[in-house]
């Protein structure tokens, strides 16, 4: 008897499939980077057209993404509900997340809240940091949700240049909020207006997501049932034991919660550093840190190309990180400060921040067997998200405290502090790393040899 066609045999279905759910998540990129260009605007005083926010204010809401995933542990309580509820109901729900917290979000920035204050913060600042808030814990669970999309589509076929490509879809959706968010803002006269937009694609990305649904409905029908779908479904607290026991989990976690705390925080508040160091016309400001997602969303696939079929992953990753170093250090120099400089050392940072992401995601299949994979990303995405919403709290309060310079013609900013801040990040990436290699020969986890099985 011939087998049944499952719809995922099918090119198109699953490249189609591909496509819907990485368009939901690169608007959600939009978003999570839409604020970045708009700090100088927001910390002008209102009669300059700005908010009157200081850069302590501002911190505290760029950490705000992470904020409930971290503190009320949301990315757990995520996994379980993926992994009981399915990606159907997961991903419209938290995609649902998504969109509420963004309308909060333009709510805040949009409205008069006087003189009001709340944990001595501006209300204004409270209600926008909630609604990034809400953004983020939907924004992480839905990214692991498209993750499993992905594995249950591909898995057999193409699955690393799916994941790959939808990668590179996000990073669409961040260079695009770092190019074009202040000069929307700047075009419509109101800070609030690249938010109002986000939304927007938010809710076709919501749409694109239910259809998505639909897809998925007849996937499901289409593949018989089996005790080992329905094992991998399941979730066992039991399961997590082999993940807390193993060194190379906990290596790549930290070096995770090192390098992305060097890289999306820094992009937080690189518009207003190209503005002060480089002397960039802040209305072009943003389009210097727009390279480095642009950059990504070519190299990551070659990149990860070269892992599957010559190997050398924690090399890369040894690599990559010395990159980032090197990076904030020139950033943290007071040489040649112009725009050309900028934007090579802008170049180098693209480079590291393909390597190691290509060559680290790739990898922890190759620690944790496959059936704690799932909880495996979700710690992992958990532990980066401490570093994505402390950093930038830390970062804006140096920022306050250390960097800003008052002169006679009004207020600048040294970045010396907070850019060797980044590169300390990179030199204990760079030791992990190396400690990672070398545990890796240890215990032979396979991660210098390629990928691809001959």
């Amino acid at each position: 008897m011939t087998q049944a066609k499952r719809l995922n045999d099918s090119a198109a279905a699953r490249w189609l499939a591909l496509i819907i759910v990485s368009f939901t998540m690169m608007c959600g990129y939009f978003i999570t980077d839409v604020m970045a260009p708009l700090e100088d605007l927001l910390t002008k005083i209102p009669a300059e057209g700005g908010l009157g926010w200081t850069s302590d204010e501002y911190g505290f809401f760029s950490g705000a993404y992470g904020y409930i995933n971290v503190f009320l542990l949301m990315l757990f309580f995520g996994g379980i509900i993926l992994d009981k509820c399915g990606v159907r109901f997961t991903g419209v729900m938290c995609s649902g997340l998504m969109l509420v917290g963004t309308l909060i979000k333009w709510y805040a920035l949009d409205g008069d809240f006087g003189s009001a204050q709340l944990f001595g913060y501006p209300m204004q600042v409270i209600l926008a940091a909630l609604g990034f808030a809400i953004f983020g814990m939907g924004a992480e669970i839905t990214g692991i949700t498209v993750t499993k999309v992905i594995a249950k589509w591909f898995t057999g076929y193409e699955l690393a240049l799916a994941m790959g490509l939808q990668v590179a879809m996000a990073r669409i959706g961040t260079a695009a909020a770092l190019a074009c968010s202040l000069p929307f803002a700047n075009a419509m006269g109101d800070v609030a207006a690249p938010v109002l937009l986000g939304a927007a694609l938010l809710c076709i990305g919501f749409i694109a997501y239910m259809v998505y649904c639909v897809m998925d409905k007849k996937l499901d029908a289409s593949v018989a049932a089996s005790v080992q779908v329905e094992e991998e479904e399941g979730f066992k607290f039991s399961d997590l034991k082999v993940i807390f026991t193993n060194t190379g989990f906990w290596l790549i976690a930290i070096l995770c919660v090192l390098f992305y705390s060097g890289v999306f925080p820094f992009l937080k508040f690189a518009t207003k550093l190209m503005i002060y160091k480089y002397n960039v016309e802040p209305e072009l400001a943003g389009l210097i840190p727009a390279m480095l997602p642009f950059g990504t969303i070519l190299l990551t696939p070659i990149f990860g190309s070269l892992y599957d079929r010559l190997g050398k992953g924690a090399t890369l990753m040894v690599i990559g990180s010395a990159m980032l170093t090197l990076v904030h250090v020139l950033f943290a120099l007071p040489i040649l400060n112009v725009w050309w400089f900028a934007i090579l050392v802008m170049i180098v940072l693209g480079i590291a921040f393909s390597l190691v992401p290509s060559a680290m995601w790739p990898s922890v299949p190759k620690i944790i067997p496959m059936k704690q994979l799932g909880s495996a990303y979700a710690i992992i995405f958990y532990i980066q998200n401490i570093g994505l919403s402390m950093v930038p709290v830390m970062i804006g309060k140096v920022i306050q405290e250390y960097a800003t310079v008052q002169t006679a013609e009004g207020t600048t900013y040294d970045y010396t502090i907070p850019m060797s801040i980044f590169a300390v990040f990179g030199v204990i990436s760079i030791l992990v790393a190396l400690i990672l290699k070398r545990v890796d020969k240890r215990n032979g986890y396979g991660l210098e040899l390629p990928n691809i099985k001959k």
